[in-house]
């Protein structure tokens, strides 16, 4: 007897064909089978000005694109990848149109290997171009574009990057996120960390010059890739920063080992990042790893604590998207990892400095304000979700919930909740 087909059951197997179709997709991207963006823009000549400035979004996917979209046949099946990753994204504003792999890197890397995840904006692409050269290993980068007139002119400079630079071509899978609004951090940084094809990934501003080669640390430490592997701790690379701006223009004088490091530190010349805001890197205890030799986990934690850190892509926490603009938004997402049982460990001989630019202050001030706010409520809500999360997992007791117990016993009135409810 034929079977009736009822909307329900259309759907499911629908699901069933698209959750298949995504395992092919992604296992040939993994495996490397797909062919890349960066190979394919090499091969189609660009449009005048006049023409690309009218380009849609669905024409730059296409164009640029086509070899990684996912397509069931006709044109109406073919939003299925675009459905998935609003899905992914869904907590941003949006509507969002995010192309992965808009480059994609020539080189793969072993799976144990350190993917730095960032994000850059058109006036950082120089930058970008400098940590792929001094780095040498993959980068998965997210790059937001607006939706308007001006993206001509930023892909152009984009592509032209990419051809001036072998080592862009080499390391770098560049993914777009083309909508109309800014500064969407968090986002972008689960764009990143998403679409990175290693096990471990580096949560690291762009901006920052990576004076050591933290990956040869980390491999003769048999410790810490111990800790790595486990998914239950990150590591921290020591951020620093020149106490005049002009000082810190010209990356090439920067000190090559810790013991040139402590000579500027000793003449007040560096210091931690942002001294002045000893919250956001304090807890990395900088007086206790000027004498360090050997790793030490971070005990004093705040939840403005944002350093730059190493951890387990699978398994970890995404970003908190709702943050919009500057101010709260990586600590949020750093607070995160720690209350899921993740502790920090310190290199003690690694360091980057940050490379002096401008912000825009006024922007900076008012989204603040913005985010602070809603960093109170986020920090009560997933204190109460992780303990809840690890109440029901039976890990309550274990040293898994020891951050979310010390951590959120700081919020007036969370023991009082959790004595009701493990009680």
């Amino acid at each position: 007897m034929r079977e009736n087909l009822t909307p329900s059951k259309v759907l499911k197997y629908f699901a069933i064909l698209y959750v298949v179709g995504s395992l092919f997709y992604a296992t040939g991207h993994l495996l490397g089978l797909g062919k890349s963006s960066a190979t394919n823009h090499a091969s189609i000549a660009p449009r005048s000005a006049a023409d690309e400035k009218t380009l849609s979004v669905s024409e730059l996917q296409d164009r640029y694109h086509g070899s990684q979209q996912v397509t069931w046949g006709t044109s109406q099946e073919a939003t299925g990848e675009d459905l998935a990753l609003s899905k992914v994204f869904s907590d941003a504003m949006g509507p969002s149109k995010v192309i992965p792999y808009y480059f994609k890197a020539e080189e793969s890397a072993d799976m144990e290997e350190v993917t730095i995840a960032t994000l850059v904006t058109y006036n950082r692409f120089k930058v970008l171009s400098r940590l792929a050269t001094r780095y040498k290993g993959p980068i998965s980068v997210a790059l937001h574009v607006n939706d308007d007139s001006s993206k001509q002119v930023l892909l152009t400079d984009l592509h032209k990057l990419f051809d001036e630079n072998p080592d862009m071509r080499r390391y770098v899978d560049l993914h777009l996120v083309v909508d109309k609004f800014d500064r969407q951090f968090n986002m972008w940084r689960n764009v990143a960390k998403f679409f990175a094809r290693t096990d471990y990934i580096m949560m690291l501003d762009v901006d920052f010059y990576l004076c050591t080669d933290f990956r040869t640390s980390l491999k003769a430490n048999p410790q810490l890739m111990d800790i790595l592997r486990s998914g239950t701790g990150a590591i921290v690379v020591p951020a620093f920063e020149y106490i005049r701006d002009e000082d810190g223009e010209d990356w090439r004088d920067f000190p090559k080992n810790k013991e040139q490091l402590m000579i500027d530190v000793q003449s007040d010349k560096l210091d931690m990042f942002h001294r002045d805001w000893k919250r956001g890197h304090g807890s990395t205890n900088y007086t206790r790893w000027y004498g360090s030799t050997e790793p030490y986990m971070v005990v004093d934690y705040n939840y403005s604590y944002e350093p730059y850190v190493i951890f387990k892509k699978e398994g970890s926490p995404w970003c908190e998207e709702r943050f919009i603009g500057y101010g709260a938004n990586k600590a949020a997402c750093l607070y995160e990892i720690y209350l899921s049982g993740i502790d920090y460990w310190v290199l003690p001989d690694d360091f980057l400095i940050h490379q002096t630019h401008h912000y825009p202050i006024e922007a900076r001030a008012k989204e603040r304000t913005y985010n602070k706010k809603l960093y109170s409520y986020f920090r009560e809500e997933v204190c109460l979700r992780y303990s809840r999360t690890m109440i029901a997992a039976g890990l309550w007791d274990t040293s898994r919930a020891d951050n979310v117990k010390r951590e959120c016993a700081k919020i007036k009135g969370f023991n009082d909740i959790i004595g009701r409810m493990h009680g």
